[in-house]
């Protein structure tokens, strides 16, 4: 059994680095948020640069070293993501930024979570072993992130994200990005 277990989580790993080596590349991201509770849509145009990052870089041992963890090398790779971020409606000052992600064979650690500057990790998989299709599943502070991630083709990814706040959906972010 527990053979089955080690290859098994090997497999998911080699989906992780694959799907981040594929994301790669700067990116045109079209997004909107839609509020369950008041009906607010809220348009987001942004611009992403994604970096691969290999085991044992400079940015993978810090993240460890954020989330305390003794060894470093459980990050089998990661990415780097940084933004510019324009609000189309309604208007708002525009923003940037940039994330790190780890990549364990089960977990994903980040930098930061979207509502909040604290590191924080996700459970992620492929859905029968989906290399084109990743889910991750976020919580922190009574809050819920369920996000998918979904190549279209080399050139373009769907996401979706519903966010949930004491078990009632608040939120639900889908998102176009094209490779530019």
């Amino acid at each position: 059994m527990s053979s089955l277990l080690l290859k098994s989580e090997i497999a998911l790993g080699e989906l992780a680095i694959a799907f981040l080596q594929e994301s790669v590349g700067d990116w045109h991201s079209q997004r909107r948020y839609y509020s369950l509770e008041t009906n607010d849509v809220q348009e987001v145009e942004s611009f992403l640069t994604v970096r691969f990052l290999s085991r044992g870089t400079p940015e993978l041992e810090h993240l460890a070293a954020l989330h305390g963890l003794e060894d470093a090398s459980i990050l089998r790779c990661g990415s780097q993501v940084t933004w510019e971020s324009s609000y189309i409606k309604p208007s708002r000052k525009p923003l940037s930024g940039s994330i790190v992600f780890g990549m364990s064979e089960t977990l994903v650690y980040r930098d930061r979570g979207f509502a909040t500057l604290q590191p924080i990790t996700a459970q992620y998989h492929f859905p029968e072993n989906s290399p084109k299709i990743l889910h991750l599943r976020t919580e922190y502070n009574s809050s819920v992130f369920e996000e998918e991630f979904k190549f279209i083709g080399a050139n373009y990814r769907t996401r979706q994200t519903i966010i949930s706040r004491a078990g009632k959906e608040q939120t639900i972010g889908q998102y176009l990005e094209k490779r530019i």
